[in-house]
């Protein structure tokens, strides 16, 4: 065997090999030709001996390429085994999933006394939201306890006592929840939480097998949406507070656990209180836009944004907008012209 590459002149040869339409036979043609033409190949030697280098290379040769295929062969056959045990493995393994999902969807759909293995929403009173509102503070303060048990004179227990005078103060705020850090509501079932422009809805489900797309049902209309899973009660049935895209709203399963739920708003300047109008509302006033959001938009959208931001703290405040206070002073200024036209007439 020679020593250099062996693939040293396989760009020469498979550019002859290219030019030859009759295959190997008509290369080996051209080779020997060559051979016989060119050189002493056939005749500088004993009689025989060209025939045998001949053969002594193709022994070689042959010797190396069936050595290779069977290498080649035998990983073949190691890995089609591999799939196979693998494609059994898993057909055994959706076997038992499949036999899981139809009793659980045959229990499911039989029973009319048992309650159901998956929750499903209710609406909160007053005093629920309330509790469910002092939970979820008590665990927003625990890793900030230090900071919380701050003196008066520091401005920890003034601040507190500041926020519960602005809440008795107005009325309308009594009795909503404190939205979470993505500016929406964590539900007992679900959590929530949006942007301007959109919406992001995380839903577990469980049951006693793997699920998968199939089994979950999620109906996403302009005014209504449906998340549960087949054959079960829904874990959220209701109505939306404001529409959304459908076009631009999706959904997808993640982990067999979650359904993940994106829907854009169609109205992108205003915050939603609530995800369905059955859930209790958040207060839109304690919103917190993340500052390097505004920060990174231009100086027009930016301007767009903080104007809806005061138009919307405005109504909820029971006060003119900034398109409405406009409307005003225009009429102020109308009714003062006319007024002065009126004097000068009455002068004259």
């Amino acid at each position: 065997m020679p020593s250099n590459d062996p693939e040293k002149f396989d760009s020469m040869l498979l550019a002859m090999a290219q030019q030859h339409e009759g295959g190997v036979p008509e290369m080996l043609d051209t080779i020997f030709s060559f051979l016989a033409r060119k050189t002493d190949f056939f005749i500088g030697g004993e009689k025989g001996a060209a025939e045998k280098m001949i053969l002594g290379k193709f022994r070689a040769h042959e010797t190396e390429a069936l050595a290779a295929e069977s290498k080649k062969k035998k990983e073949r056959e190691e890995s089609e085994s591999k799939r196979k045990s693998r494609l059994e493995q898993r057909r055994k393994e959706e076997e038992e999933n499949e036999k899981k999902r139809q009793e659980f969807f045959s229990k499911g759909s039989n029973s009319t006394s048992s309650p159901s293995p998956v929750p499903k929403v209710m609406e909160l009173t007053d005093e629920e939201a309330e509790k469910l509102q002092k939970e979820m503070d008590k665990q927003n303060e625990a890793p900030s306890a230090t900071s919380a048990s701050k003196s008066p004179a520091e401005g920890g227990d003034g601040d507190k006592k500041k926020e519960d005078d602005d809440e008795e103060e107005d009325p309308k705020e009594k009795g909503k929840l404190k939205p979470n850090a993505g500016n929406g509501c964590d539900m007992p079932n679900y959590r929530w939480t949006q942007t301007l422009s959109e919406l992001e809805l995380r839903v577990p489900v469980s049951a006693p097998f793997a699920i998968r797309s199939r089994d979950v049902v999620v109906n996403i209309q302009k005014r209504h949406l449906t998340i549960g899973l087949k054959g079960q009660p829904p874990i959220i049935d209701g109505d939306l507070p404001h529409e959304v895209k459908l076009e631009e709203s999706t959904w997808l399963l993640e982990d067999n656990a979650t359904v993940i739920v994106n829907m854009e708003k169609v109205n992108k300047m205003e915050w939603w209180s609530k995800l369905v109008t059955s859930d209790p509302e958040i207060s839109t006033r304690k919103i917190n836009p993340e500052p390097s959001k505004l920060s990174d938009l231009d100086g027009d959208t930016r301007g767009l944004v903080e104007k809806m931001m005061y138009d919307q703290r405005q109504r909820e405040l029971g006060l003119p907008t900034s398109d409405e206070a406009k409307k005003q002073e225009t009429i102020r200024k109308w009714f003062a012209y006319y007024n002065t036209n009126q004097e000068c007439h009455t002068i004259l």
